[in-house]
Parts: C-alpha cells; structure tokens; sequence
C-alpha cells in the first residue's frame, strides 16, 4: 500500500516558501474566517461559512414585511417568491451566492416594467441591493486580537526579503487580510489608486509595475468597501458608509459592462500567476465547488506543467454516515480534479493526492524529529479498533493526520518559519 510522507512534504512547503524568486501566491477562501478564535464561545465564528451566510440573509429579509411608498410588494413577500422559483428551477437548497446569481440572471433579460417569473425589474433591483446589504452588514467586523491566522501570514511576509512580490487571492468580501496588513505594517497593492476616492487603475493591475515589496491582493469576487460611481466606474471607499450597494458578485454570469472591470482582470491576473514558471499557489479554506474558478486554475496548470496548486482542506477527505455505514467523499470535485492533475494536490488531514496518487498519510521513519513536526501539524493518532457489533476490541491502529488544512495551524506553520529561516541565516553566517 503507498502512503505519502507528511514529514517530505512540509519539508518541500518550507523550502518553497524559502526560495526568494520563486512566484509565491496564497488563495484564501470562506473557511479562513472559521479559523479565527473568539474571546467567547458564542461568538464563534467571527463570520459564517455560506450556509450560516446564507441562513443570516434570509432571516433578515424575511422580517421586512414593510410595504415602501409606490410598491406592491414588500421585500419578504419578494424574496419568498424568489426562494420558490429557485426550487422550481431544480435548486432546492440555494446558498447565498445561488440566490445572487438567480436575481442576476433575471435582471438581465428584464427591461423597464417586463416581467420575468412575476418579478418587476424594479423588484430584482431592489432585491439585488438588499440582499448585497445585508451581506455586508454580516461581514463588517474586525479581528479579536493581534495574534489572528491573518496576522501570522502578514508577520511572515513582513519579515522575508523576496526579489518575487507575495500574491493573495481571495473570494472573500470581508476586510479582515487588509487590517491584518494594515496592523503588522505590510505595503499592499489592491487595484485601487488615489485617496478620497481609490479607483480601480487596470493598466497598473495588468502590468504589475508595482514594488516587489508590496504584496497583490486581488480580491476576486468585490469587496465590502467596493461601490460602483455612476453606474460604471468603480471605486473603494475608506468608511464603509456609502449609499450606494458594494460590489460583491460571486456570481458567474457575462457581466454587462458596468460589472466587467474588476472581475475579469482579477481572474486574468489569478491566470498570469499560475503561468508564470515554478509558481505556487497554497489554498486555504477553499472546498473546489466553483466552476468558474476551477477552470481558471485548471486550464493554467495544463498550459503550465511547471505550476503547482496544493489545496489545504479542512478536516478529512471522507468520513462515514447512516447504518450500515456509508463513506461519503467530503470534497468530491476536489478529489476528481486533483487525480487528473498531476501538478494539483490536495492534503485533507487524512490523506493527500500528490501527482495523481491518492493515499493516506504516514511518516518513512516513526521516529521523526520534533523539529521536523513544524506547528506540530503532523498528528499521531492511535484508536481502538471495533468488531461487527461496533464494540471496540484489544487491538488498535495507528493513523496520522497532516492538519495544514487549518487556517490556523497553516498560519502557526508561518510562525514557526520566520524563527527557523531566521536561526538558518544566522548559522550560515558563523
């Protein structure tokens, strides 16, 4: 049976990360915000996966019975409506993002008072822009403290010289990456120029003429603080307290023009980077279920075999439910793509693909060194084995898991580097 040896490859992430030249990029996605601790228990978590964003959204429509001036209808009767057509249209279990792109699509082949599926195009405007509000009122928070998941990968990044700028990608709206920055003190680059108001500059986006010492954050999917100006042009605000909607479009659809912009020279940009010779991209909290970003990403790897993706998943690659006991693939599209690409892997806690080789984790020798366990990510795990009747026996088993999937194991994994690079320089120097 092959195993994959969880000591190689956190050798091989160290040393990746190690290498000045090398274009470095990190992808952080909805399960990061979930890694974050809270002061309280019941203040966990910090901002919902989809589904909690989604249940959240819905709550809050659903109380809106008020019937504004010159409407038929109020926002709750619109939007259960809504939620009835999806089912119809064979989406029975709608997340957030769904319900978006739904309102969006209607928008666009409605046309003054047309009706489409009952809806005015005044009605999906309106749900649109409330729908984008109360999303954004979810996401408006800050981080606890200073020793975040966030703030260890801006340590990081602050504290290593490189010739090649770091790239973060993210779909999130949120803006918990630029306070972390912001607070360690890491120069970014966004898009955006100028002060009052910051506008979208495409030709600095597409020719990257920017200080390598200033990392890219690209934040694909729009921001909280993004807005568009006149119904065109885009532009962040630095208060969070514009009247117009923000810009957050998880959806895929052929943008009209006024939506274009940003999102298509933002997945261009996530494409050139996976071009580029020997890059690396680290995923972080992402569960591979966006199409439109899985072929982005896949069509680069095959034009570029020098490129890797390694996607860090939360928890394990399959768990077991129902009696008799049934295993079920918790990341199934994650799992299909990466068997098919060799330079794409997957590390779940327990187990990994790497070059197109499924297996479970487990070291070549047992004995290890501690310093090779870095952020202690590396778990030996012995348990009971259990007979027919689910009793358990005398007999037992060993098994390891490799828990980078954890934003915050992955950012005390960062942590520990700076020492370790540090102490490295310093020895060579004697």
């Amino acid at each position: 049976m092959s195993f994959h040896d969880p000591i190689r490859q956190s050798k091989y992430l160290r040393q990746t990360l190690s290498q000045d030249k090398k274009p470095v990029g990190f992808f952080i996605s909805a399960g990061c915000p979930l890694a974050v601790k809270m002061p309280n228990d019941d203040q966990w978590p910090l901002i919902p996966d989809v589904a909690g964003l989604t249940k959240y959204v819905s709550e809050e429509l659903l109380k809106d019975d008020e019937i504004e001036d010159g409407k038929e209808r109020s926002i709750h009767e619109i939007y259960t409506l809504l939620i009835e057509e999806i089912g119809k249209a064979g989406k029975k279990s709608a997340n957030i993002e769904d319900i978006l792109s739904f309102v969006r699509g209607m928008k666009q082949i409605s046309t003054g008072a047309t009706n489409v599926r009952g809806f005015t195009d005044a009605e999906l405007a309106d749900l649109e822009i409330n729908i984008c509000k109360r999303i954004a009122e979810k996401l408006k928070v800050s981080l606890p403290d200073n020793k975040t998941p966030y703030h260890k990968l801006a340590k990081w990044i602050h504290n290593i010289e490189r010739d090649t700028a770091i790239e973060i990608f993210t779909t999130n709206y949120d803006l918990l990456v630029e306070e972390a920055f912001e607070y360690i003190g890491v120069p970014y680059f966004d898009g955006f120029v100028g002060s009052k108001q910051p506008f979208f500059d495409l030709r600095a986006v597409e020719d990257g003429l920017i200080p390598k010492h200033w990392s890219r954050l690209w934040k694909i999917h729009g921001s909280i603080n993004w807005y568009h100006k006149n119904k065109k042009d885009v532009y962040r605000s630095t208060s969070l307290e514009e009247s117009d909607p923000c810009i957050i479009q998880p959806s895929h659809l052929k943008y009209d023009q006024s939506r274009k912009m940003p999102y298509l020279a933002l997945i261009d940009r996530l494409n050139k980077f996976l071009r580029q010779n020997s890059a690396v991209l680290i995923m972080s909290g992402y569960s591979f279920s966006d199409e439109h970003l899985n072929d982005t990403i896949l069509n680069a790897l095959k034009a570029n075999p020098t490129a890797m993706v390694i996607g860090l998943l939360f928890g394990t690659l399959t768990y077991k439910e129902g009696t008799p006991e049934k295993t079920i693939v918790r990341y199934e599209q994650a799992l299909k793509l990466s068997e098919n690409r060799s330079n794409l892997s997957i590390w779940s806690y327990d187990e990994a693909v790497i070059g197109g080789l499924r297996a479970k984790w487990r070291p070549a020798k047992a004995d290890y060194e501690a310093d090779d366990n870095i952020a202690n990510a590396i778990k030996c795990l012995i348990e009971k084995t259990k007979d027919e009747d689910g009793n358990e026996t005398e007999n037992s088993i060993t098994r390891y898991e490799f828990q980078l999937g954890d934003f915050s194991i992955l950012g005390d994994f960062l942590q520990e580097l700076i020492g370790k690079e540090q102490f490295k320089i310093e020895d060579n120097g004697n």
